[in-house]
């Protein structure tokens, strides 16, 4: 995601909607920003739009028949308990030359408006703390620090977290177990969790009803669309599937949904993205949380991805807790919020 602080919106730029023949365009600017192509990434995020247009805000900048620029966004809602829907810009990237003359901006301007249009009222964004260009753009567009903390975790070969995971249970539950404890150097090995603990397997298109019955019970509202969503966006728009759910007697007792790819927020390397985690109530205590984490921590070292990230509110300090004790630890990332009057 790249652009400088605007010197204002331009008079004369064409805004329209981004559509599939401006793949390479996208393409070749990307590519001079970052240094490399990533084609498969804009690929999916088109068809994603293509297949699903109201979850996703894309647009395209033009002026006299050039194209200058571009931004992704997509709709927010059910994220960690989310109940308020927001847009969550993922790419903003103006063409080499022409940034600082107001192209980010106007598509910036394009998102916000779409969002009013459609009752939402909160942009949100994710940026490193060390672009300083991009700091500069969204300080200038009105952005303020967001409330939820990114937290991240390197993916170290055979261990997982602090060695005291479980004795926080599984994400969404905020009480102390007396699970096993895994800090023993013998038995803090993330394989071993794997195997040990509860029969782990793939998501499958299927689990949609038992995972929307778990989320039920922990969230105590229904949000079967938003869960359906992740659903399918781990089967169809994930660069690489690596959900997960946890079973016992033919019956989930748990899951988490997690993505692999590149591109969001102007990565260039593949990452690991925790959308959300749950387990069954009637197994509290039963290490399943802990479990999931560890198998999804087995699948990405094979896949040689090296990182994992997840966002949480600042004041869930039970969920934190569980991620901390697992390894995990303030991301270099900071999260911005704009509302929308």
């Amino acid at each position: 995601m790249a652009e400088r602080a605007q010197a204002g919106p331009l008079s004369g730029v064409k805004l329209r909607r981004l559509a599939a023949r401006d793949l390479d365009a996208v393409v070749e600017i990307d590519a001079q920003i970052t240094g490399r192509p990533r084609r498969a990434y804009f690929e999916r995020r088109l068809q994603a739009a293509l297949r699903a247009p109201a979850l996703h805000t894309q647009f395209a900048a033009e002026e006299d028949g050039v194209f200058e620029g571009y931004v992704l966004a997509r709709k927010l809602e059910g994220e960690f308990g989310r109940v308020e829907p927001a847009l969550q810009l993922e790419v903003i990237s103006v063409r080499p030359g022409e940034q600082g003359h107001g192209y980010g901006d106007a598509l910036l301007g394009a998102v916000q408006a779409h969002a009013r249009e459609h009752g939402i009222r909160e942009v949100r964004t994710h940026a490193p703390w060390n672009d300083h260009g991009m700091l500069g753009f969204l300080d200038h567009a009105g952005f303020n620090l967001g409330g939820s903390q990114i937290i991240d975790c390197a993916i170290h070969r055979g261990r997982i977290g602090s060695g005291d995971a479980e004795k926080v249970l599984a994400p969404e539950h905020h009480r102390f177990s007396a699970e096993i404890d895994y800090g023993a150097p013998q038995t803090n090995d993330f394989e071993a969790l794997a195997r040990d603990r509860a029969d782990v397997r793939s998501l499958e298109r299927t689990d949609l009803d038992d995972i929307a019955r778990i989320d039920r019970h922990i969230m105590e509202r229904d949000r079967c669309a938003y869960i359906g969503r992740l659903v399918d966006e781990a089967l169809l728009d994930s660069a690489i599937r690596v959900s997960l759910v946890a079973h016992q007697d033919r019956s989930v007792t748990g899951f988490v949904m997690a993505s692999v790819d590149f591109g969001d927020f102007g990565r260039t390397e593949p990452v690991a993205v925790i959308d959300t985690i749950g387990v069954d109530p009637g197994f509290t205590g039963a290490g399943i949380g802990t479990t999931l984490l560890s198998q999804l921590f087995v699948n990405l070292e094979a896949l040689r991805v090296e990182r994992v990230e997840t966002i949480v509110a600042r004041d869930d300090f039970g969920l934190l807790g569980f991620f901390y004790r697992a390894g995990f630890a303030a991301s270099q990332r900071l999260g911005f919020v704009k509302r929308l009057a």
